[in-house]
């Protein structure tokens, strides 16, 4: 075959081309710091990124419900800590209020401190979080203690690819008995306004008020270990999807810089080659 003049031209601007790109890849890479720019540069690892941003976002979304879990078995803890103290001082007025030596007068004043105490229960069962009362079931707009009726529904929140944690406790089996207008309080009170014998009678419905309190607050300290266990493992698939994200995508800044390099040298020597097939033009000889 023969070869012309304009096709060794055409090789070479063609060749030319190419080096150009191939730097203008490079250089792109290192000012974005990526392996391409765009999905048709390499679908394959855009479709992988994709998936892999896909993971990180749901990770994400699970370390939020995380957090918004622990502000409600924190809370709750917290106030089961706080009825747990109300009520054992019930139980200690209780005690010395079934002293037979004490008088009507000495027994409504045990009363009146019941009923402070009573008041400081109702606080606890209407405590908040984030504007919702977390013993009231779904019902969380509404304020136990003016309804009069706590919900006994559950509140699951994802924390992990088919994971989830109940994060409210049910007000109902804590207050419900024991804070109504004829609940196991009021019937204390009651007894103690109106002298009524029996009052040593009340102190095993206090235990089991108790005994409920101190039931739900182990509930509350184990859910408050798996959701720590479960942070840490959403920390780790967090550091390892960013990780397999980076590889599929950042580039590796000193194997650029060096293949950079390298094209830069290849593409001078072309330059020189090329310099050298471009067919002299009659100025040429006359110089």
């Amino acid at each position: 075959m023969r070869v012309t003049q304009s096709m060794l031209s055409n090789n070479m601007l063609r060749n030319l081309s190419n080096s150009y790109n191939r730097m203008g890849k490079l250089q792109d890479q290192l000012s974005t710091q990526k392996k391409f720019t765009k999905p048709s540069d390499d679908p394959v690892s855009a479709m992988m990124g994709m998936n892999y941003r896909t993971d990180l976002n749901r990770i994400e979304q699970y370390t939020r419900n995380i957090g918004e879990v622990k502000n409600w078995v924190d809370s709750t803890d917290d106030a089961l800590d706080k009825g747990i103290l109300a009520l054992q001082r019930i139980r200690e007025l209780t005690v010395q209020a079934n002293n037979g030596t004490l008088e009507g007068d000495q027994r409504k004043s045990i009363a009146e401190e019941i009923k402070q105490l009573k008041e400081h229960l109702q606080d606890i069962g209407d405590t908040q979080v984030g504007g919702q009362y977390i013993f009231n079931g779904q019902k969380t707009n509404v304020r136990p203690s003016e309804s009069g009726v706590f919900d006994s529904g559950e509140i699951n929140l994802e924390v992990f690819s088919g994971i989830k944690i109940q994060v409210n406790t049910s007000g109902e089996k804590l207050f419900g008995d024991m804070l109504g207008a004829n609940g196991d309080i009021q019937q204390l009170v009651t007894k103690l306004e109106n002298n009524e014998s029996g009052i040593g009678d009340m102190l095993d419905t206090i235990d089991s008020n108790i005994d409920n309190f101190l039931s739900a607050r182990a509930q509350i300290g184990a859910k408050q270990n798996r959701v720590d266990l479960m942070e840490d493992r959403l920390s780790q698939q967090e550091v390892f999807s960013t990780r397999i994200l980076s590889d599929n995508e950042d580039i590796d800044v000193e194997k650029v810089i060096m293949e950079l390099t390298t094209q830069e040298s290849v593409h001078r020597a072309a330059l020189s080659v090329g310099s050298r097939i471009i067919q002299p033009s009659l100025v040429d000889f006359l110089r």
